[in-house]
């Protein structure tokens, strides 16, 4: 379990990578602001605890990798890897701007630290599978990573991307569930159920580990656990909140998509600022 200090840090991170997304849908007029806040823990860990990567030489063959399958999401993962130190914060602010390195959805052509260009929904995790199949075929000891919406595990390619890294065995493959249980028409169960998720993980033959994802000791034991499997590809589903910390986006579909106003934008931000302040008094 780790101290209390590593966890301010990570909660500290997560805090400024929300802070970071809102900034960068508020420039850009559009984007994905409520599953960029729920995945926020997840992005933070990652980068701050989990990955093996280094913004220095961010295309390393040994480092690890890590795929954004639900890639409208990137206005959080773009946060954290400005807080990392890939590119300078101020980039966050030309989201989505004519000739900007930070587009719409990830760009492994323009972005330094994306290791896939995601966007079309199902697509990343496969991708994800390739990569872990490469460092097997190629005897390399780097692991894989990939973030899916909840929504997005209703396209069939993520089953056959599942069947795929089952059948060859990819312990070094991790996939992570941002279950916040809203997509952009609504709730999951009334759209196009997955549940459950967790069953159907295991049917396709991986370790499965479901957790609070934003609770930083059940996410450290999750990873933790999941690079000690072998034989098979682990799955960590976490259950979150879409719009976590802004009041008005908690919990509302509506946010899927939808850039904030400046009203909005100055109440999510007072929202935040008021977290990272007693996340620092601590």
């Amino acid at each position: 379990m780790m101290n209390k200090t590593e966890q301010k840090d990570l909660q500290i991170a997560a805090c400024k990578i929300r802070m970071g997304a809102i900034e960068g849908v508020y420039h850009a007029k559009s984007g994905h602001p409520g599953g960029s806040l729920s995945a926020a823990d997840l992005f933070a860990y990652l980068y701050f605890k989990e990955l093996h990567v280094d913004p220095a030489n961010p295309t390393d063959e040994n480092r690890d990798r890590f795929v954004l399958s639900k890639g409208h999401c990137c206005p959080g993962l773009y946060a954290a890897l400005a807080l990392k130190g890939y590119f300078p914060m101020d980039e966050l602010k030309k989201l989505r701007h004519i000739g900007a390195m930070l587009q719409g959805h990830p760009n492994m052509l323009d972005t330094p630290g994306i290791d896939m260009s995601t966007g079309s929904l199902g697509q990343g995790v496969s991708t994800a599978c390739g990569m872990a199949m490469a460092a097997k075929l190629d005897d390399k000891n780097y692991r894989v990573y990939s973030v899916l919406g909840d929504g997005e595990i209703e396209e069939g390619q993520v089953w056959e991307a599942a069947m795929f890294a089952s059948h060859n065995k990819l312990d070094n493959l991790c996939l992570i569930v941002d279950n916040n249980d809203l997509q952009i028409d609504g709730k999951l169960e009334e759209v196009c159920s997955p549940y459950p998720i967790d069953e159907k993980f295991r049917a396709f033959g991986f370790d499965v580990t479901v957790i609070d994802g934003h609770d930083f000791d059940a996410i450290e034991a999750a990873f933790d656990h999941a690079k000690s499997v072998t034989g098979k590809p682990s799955v960590i589903i976490a259950k979150t909140i879409k719009g976590k910390d802004v009041s008005f986006m908690e919990n509302q579909v509506g946010w899927h998509g939808v850039a904030p106003n400046q009203e909005q934008y100055e109440t999510a931000m007072q929202d935040l600022q008021k977290v990272l302040a007693e996340l620092e008094a601590k």
